[in-house]
């Protein structure tokens, strides 16, 4: 049931590359469309310059804020910006302290355990009013596989890792099925808020609503999933939803142009971007070898047997049945740009696709780009034997093989000996 919370490895990362990654929106963003389904949070207010956060701070009418970074990872308040500046959360309790914390984070890139060593740009921070939790619950909204529907799972264990939470203390968990088509029942609703220990019929039913509006954007927006980490009830006695992230479906995208919109590019992988406009699935990793391959099955077939002979894949990347040979150049750019390639494995099963393309593509590719890192090819299928007498007659350093075993082990020698 928990299946979609457990973190992902990157081969299962790369199981989900059939399709671009879900879109995900700033918590800025997000706080604005949880307001408007009737979703209470804590006030806030975007600011994108040093000087937007000092008006900001002055007008809001609170001593005490929160400073946010506004970038697309988790763990921001652990993290740190590349200017050595520790922590994308801080409490401010001045305009002038609000103007120097957004100086030293907006302008400058984020760096947490979720983005790799390059960090993420931020170009934005949110400015919060202070409420103190007495209790942090979670939440989340999601497609669950194993019941093949919508599930409602939430926690009193707010405010925490909540894969570490389900590992350490199942139940703690509570999984409450959803209806599609009628959503969640005020009742149904009120019977989660029970069991999570709101103390009384107000607070009670004030979680509920945020349960039953949680699932309206769900089915109306085309999310995928949306977790609150946490929703509080506060000292003060309110029922606040403190943090929020989503996924929406990419497929989705004709008709949420509201939502796909609020896309900024720059939180994303400069590579997968470039990939995505020419019409290749790929996502980018942290191994050494590059791969090509043809249909996501094949893609993580050729990344696990990489891995059974000590290489690590450095991307995932399938071109499809339909790639030209200009998509196949496109996709040698872009696995040569990655300065962590040592070789790249060309690995095609020629179906719709054929394997002549694919040859033409990368003696192309190999030709004009100056290509240096070793080439490993693998060719079975349509136009097989052409495509192997191209290669041959290419007068390149292209080593072929017909073993995918085998092939996979060269590659994998030639990356760990580079």
């Amino acid at each position: 049931m928990l299946s979609s919370l457990r973190k992902a490895g990157s081969l299962a990362r790369a199981a989900s590359a059939g399709q671009r990654r879900f879109l995900s929106i700033h918590e800025y963003q997000s706080v604005t469309l949880l307001n408007a389904y009737g979703i209470p949070t804590p006030k806030s207010v975007v600011a994108k310059s040093p000087q937007d956060a000092f008006d900001v701070a002055t007008n809001f009418g609170r001593d005490k804020l929160v400073v946010k970074a506004q970038v697309l990872a988790g763990g921001r308040g652990k993290g740190k910006f590349d200017n050595g500046f520790q922590g994308g959360v801080h409490m401010v309790d001045s305009p002038q302290q609000a103007k120097e914390i957004a100086s030293k984070m907006i302008g400058s890139s984020l760096i947490t355990k979720q983005t790799g060593s390059h960090g993420r740009i931020c170009n934005a921070v949110m400015l919060a009013e202070c409420r103190q939790p007495a209790h942090e619950y979670y939440v989340a909204v999601l497609n669950d596989r194993a019941s093949e529907g919508v599930v409602l799972v939430a926690s009193a264990q707010g405010g925490m890792n909540i894969e570490e939470v389900a590992a350490n203390d199942p139940s703690a968990i509570i999984t409450t099925p959803i209806d599609f088509y009628n959503g969640l029942s005020k009742a149904e609703a009120i019977g989660v808020a029970q069991k999570l220990g709101f103390p009384d019929e107000k607070t009670q039913s004030e979680a509920a609503d945020i349960f039953i509006n949680l699932y309206r954007i769900f089915k109306e927006k085309d999310a995928t999933q949306i977790e609150i980490n946490p929703m509080a009830l506060t000292t003060d006695g309110a029922v606040l939803c403190m943090d929020a992230k989503f996924g929406f479906d990419d497929n989705a995208e004709f008709r949420q142009k509201d939502i796909f919109a609020l896309r900024d590019i720059s939180q994303e992988e400069p590579s997968e971007v470039k990939a995505q406009a020419a019409n290749l699935s790929f996502i980018k990793l942290d191994g050494s070898v590059g791969c090509l391959v043809n249909g996501a099955g094949l893609a993580m077939a050729t990344m696990d047997v990489l891995s059974l002979h000590g290489g690590e894949p450095a991307n995932f990347l399938d071109v499809g049945g339909s790639a030209t040979i200009e998509t196949v150049r496109t996709a040698f750019q872009i696995l040569v740009e990655d300065p962590k390639v040592k070789s790249i494995f060309i690995n095609i099963f020629g179906g719709i696709m054929r394997c002549d393309v694919i040859a033409e593509g990368v003696i192309n590719a190999a030709s004009e780009l100056g290509i240096q890192v070793p080439l490993v090819v693998r060719l079975k299928g349509t136009k097989e034997q052409e495509a192997k007498e191209m290669i041959r007659n290419s007068g390149l350093k292209i080593e072929a093989f017909d073993g995918l075993d085998e092939a996979a082990e060269r590659a994998s020698q030639l990356a760990l000996a580079a």
